[in-house]
Formats: C-alpha cells, sequence, structure tokens
C-alpha cells in the first residue's frame, strides 16, 4: 500500500512537473502583441495619464487627472531596449501611395549628434525653469545627456540622429511618402542664424530638397520668429529663398483659384509683430510690399487667440494656420472652433489651415507643463483631430508635426525603450509605423473627399 501511494506521489509529481514546463513554453511562444497578456481589464481602460518616469529621482511632480503612465513601471529592471531601425530597402517604391499635396507636415533639421556635427544638438535639450520661483524649485534642472537620456518623452527608432545625416534625410523622406504626405514645411532659419538650442540649418536645405525630390515630395518653409524679424529683414529673407530655392523641382508652389502657383510661407509666432509692420511687407500699399512682385506668395500666419483674426486681416495675410497639437491649449487649436474659423476665412477669401497632431507631451523639457499632456489614446486622438479637421472642408490640412519630439508631437517612428532611470513612451501595443499608416488611411480620405466639394467651392484640384 504504501509503494502504490509513492507511486502515486511521483506519477503526480511528474505530472504537475510536465503541465509547468508545458505553459513556460507557451508562454514564451506568445506573441509580443498577444492581447492576454495584460492584467484583465486594463487594456479596456481609457489611457488617462501619459508621462516619462524618472526612476531613483526624488521629484515630487504635480498630478494631473489628464496624464497617467501607459505602461507599469514598478520593479523595473535597468535594462535598456532599443529596437532597430527599419532599412529604407523595405519598401519598394513602386508599393508608395499617391501623394496628397494638400496635406503638409511641420519638419524639424536642428539634431545632432558627435557624429555627424561633432557634439549632441537639441536632444540635450535643457530642462526649462518655471518663471514663478516657487513653483521651479519643485522641479529638476539641467540638461539631457544622450544618447540615453534625451529631452523626449519617447525614443526615435532611428536613435538620436543627426539632420545632417544623409541616409537620416532619405529615411525621412521615405516615411513621409508612405504616409501619403505630400508637402513638408521645413522649419527655416536664415543663414548664420539659429535657435537658442541649435545650430543654423540653412545649409542642410540642398540636401533636403534633393532628397524630397527623389520622393516626388515638396517642400515649402515655416519661417520661425528669429531675432528683430520685421518686414524689411523678411523681405530680403524671402527673396533669398526664392532666389536660392524657387528653382528647385522641389520648391512647393501652391495653385490659387486664379490659376496662378505661388510659393507658401508658413509664419510661426506672427502676432509678435504688429500689423502695421505686417502691412509694409503684405500689402500692395506697404513700403516693403512683397505684393505684384517676382517674390509674392502666399502667407499664413498662425492664429492663437481669438482676436488674431483681425490682426491678420489688417497685416494683409493669405491665410492662418492653427500650429499647436494640444486641443483646448488655445482659441486656434481648439476643434470646436474650427468650423467658425473656416466661416470666417470663406467670409473674406483667406486660406484655412487646420493643424492636426496624434498627442502632446513635453515634460522631459517643460516638467511642470503636465496639465497640457494630451494622450495619444492609441491614435485615436489623433483621429478625432483629423476627423474634426476634414468635417470644415479646408483646402489644405497641417500635421503637428513630423519630429518635433520635444513636445512628443511626432508622427515619425518610435520604438520602446528604458535604461535605469528613464522609461520612454512607445506606440505599442501597436508598430512604431502606426502613425504613419493612420496618416496614410486619412490622407486618402481627406484627398477622396476634397476631390467632392472642390468644384463645388472652386478650390484648386491640382
Amino acid at each position: 500500500m504504501a509503494k502504490f501511494r509513492r507511486r502515486t506521489c511521483i506519477i503526480l509529481a511528474l505530472f504537475i512537473l510536465f503541465i509547468f514546463s508545458l505553459m513556460m513554453g507557451l508562454k514564451m511562444l506568445r506573441p509580443n502583441t498577444a492581447t492576454f497578456g495584460a492584467p484583465f481589464g486594463l487594456d479596456l481602460l481609457p489611457e488617462l495619464h501619459q508621462r516619462t518616469i524618472h526612476l531613483g529621482k526624488n521629484f515630487d511632480f504635480q498630478k494631473s487627472d489628464r496624464i497617467n503612465s501607459e505602461t507599469n513601471t514598478k520593479n523595473l529592471k535597468s535594462v535598456e531596449i532599443t529596437m532597430k531601425p527599419s532599412k529604407a530597402s523595405e519598401l519598394n517604391l513602386d508599393e508608395l501611395p499617391l501623394l496628397n499635396n494638400y496635406l503638409h507636415v511641420f519638419y524639424y533639421s536642428w539634431y545632432g549628434n558627435p557624429q555627424f556635427d561633432g557634439k549632441y544638438i537639441h536632444w540635450n535639450h535643457p530642462v526649462l525653469e518655471h518663471w514663478d520661483p516657487r513653483i521651479a524649485k519643485n522641479y529638476p534642472q539641467g540638461r539631457h545627456n544622450p544618447p540615453d537620456d534625451i529631452g523626449s518623452s519617447f525614443y526615435p527608432e532611428l536613435g538620436s540622429y543627426s539632420s545632417r545625416d544623409p541616409s537620416v534625410i532619405e529615411t525621412h523622406m521615405r516615411q513621409m511618402r508612405s504616409a501619403s504626405i505630400g508637402v513638408l514645411a521645413l522649419s527655416w532659419y536664415p543663414p548664420d542664424v539659429n535657435d537658442e538650442n541649435g545650430e543654423p540649418t540653412d545649409n542642410l536645405v540642398p540636401t533636403i530638397l534633393d532628397k524630397a525630390h527623389k520622393y516626388n515630395l515638396k517642400v515649402t518653409f515655416h519661417i520661425e520668429p528669429y531675432s528683430n524679424r520685421d518686414d524689411q529683414n523678411m523681405y530680403k529673407n524671402v527673396k533669398y529663398i526664392i532666389d536660392k530655392y524657387g528653382n528647385h523641382p522641389a520648391f512647393y508652389r501652391y495653385k490659387t483659384k486664379t490659376g496662378n502657383a505661388l510659393p507658401m510661407f508658413y509664419v510661426y509666432d506672427s502676432y509678435i509683430a504688429k500689423p502695421e509692420k505686417w502691412a509694409n511687407l503684405l500689402t500692395t500699399s506697404g513700403s516693403w510690399s512683397i505684393r505684384n512682385s517676382p517674390y509674392d506668395g502666399l502667407f499664413i500666419a498662425l492664429l492663437v487667440e481669438e482676436k488674431h483674426k483681425y490682426d491678420i486681416l489688417q497685416s494683409g495675410f493669405d491665410g492662418i494656420y492653427t500650429y499647436f497639437a494640444t486641443n483646448g491649449f488655445t482659441y486656434g487649436s481648439s476643434h470646436q472652433n474650427w468650423a467658425s474659423l473656416k466661416l470666417f476665412c470663406d467670409k473674406y477669401n483667406l486660406i484655412f489651415i487646420p493643424s492636426v497632431g496624434p498627442g502632446y507631451i513635453d515634460t522631459s523639457i517643460r516638467p511642470w507643463n503636465m496639465q497640457n499632456t494630451r494622450n495619444r489614446i492609441n491614435g485615436k486622438y489623433y483621429e478625432i483631430a483629423l476627423s474634426a479637421a476634414l468635417q470644415t472642408r479646408p483646402s489644405l490640412i497641417s500635421i503637428t508635426s513630423f519630429n518635433e519630439w520635444h513636445e512628443g508631437t511626432q508622427i515619425e517612428k518610435a520604438v520602446p525603450k528604458r535604461t535605469s532611470n528613464t522609461v520612454y513612451l512607445d506606440y505599442r501595443p501597436h508598430k512604431p509605423g502606426l502613425y504613419l499608416e493612420l496618416t496614410r488611411k486619412w490622407s486618402e480620405k481627406y484627398s477622396k473627399e476634397r476631390a467632392t466639394y472642390a468644384l463645388d467651392h472652386q478650390l484648386p484640384v491640382s
């Protein structure tokens, strides 16, 4: 009897060991995207909070009902995970989608690394202090330390790249083309001028134009608020851009209702200068008038507050854009105001260009600004913005942004990465190309819808 019990126990133990081994084997075979791997019900909850978590640092960050971590980062080991970028040769040029030249994306060429620039540029962005010293003292100071610690809550698939790297530029153009984006709006400073955290980038424009042309993309210019920007030096800089780059086949021109094909210039923070200054440049009677000259163009003002509508009219601008990817942050960036803005533009013959974005998080450089974070919700936030833009039947749509990593508005590919101090956000459970795929889907939808109402509204169709 004892032998029987002993044999039964051995058999039972072997059976339990077999079942355990089988389950472990199945777990190892489970794909990373399997939905049953998360705790029950977790993926049904809206992702309300989103932030980069700094482990081992005693920072008392303010809580926000809009922000929640997308991943449970408790008890994470100090393991660094970085996915390798996909090769440019993976996508056949013949399989690329048709371009939509009415869909623009804001593009930044201000990044640098030691290999191409002798140092890191912008990836080592400083942590910006709050203007109130009582609030500022509660947050970290200093600079980020690439390559593992960068000024972003997400991590690029291409790593802490240089905007001077020709292979990076080509990969970017290929990603834009795969997303059915037709035009990139290049952040631009005059020669030998740069933003406060960067270096001059005008000398990169020829390469960007050449790479864009390879993929049949067009390039327009997003003129930044360089120091002392006014009507006189704007005239000189527009002349410089058209004289130097205007004959390149990738230089963008927009065909107006009258049939003229004119260059387009987005003017960031246009409200800084008084309307009288802009009128000197943008009205026919202005002392530095660019109108009816070889340097005439379509100048698009940034609308932040509602009152800017009338300043823009007085200034002589040709249209407005809203830039910010934070719904509710400004009057212009609030989706609920787009219909009335479109009516205003139609009334005064202005081009309305709503700006859509996949989300917003800038707490890596402004840790005190959590209230303006907008969670991506696995692409839903982006699609809601695109749907709102399409409902206004716009002449053009702009995307904020392709690669503004500091503010977390990028649609460029991002990958999971964690270090001993930082856990970066990513696009999981989706692939790194999620936002390129969504852009392509909505670009095709926009192209079809625009074709149906363009004739009714006498919009250009080619």
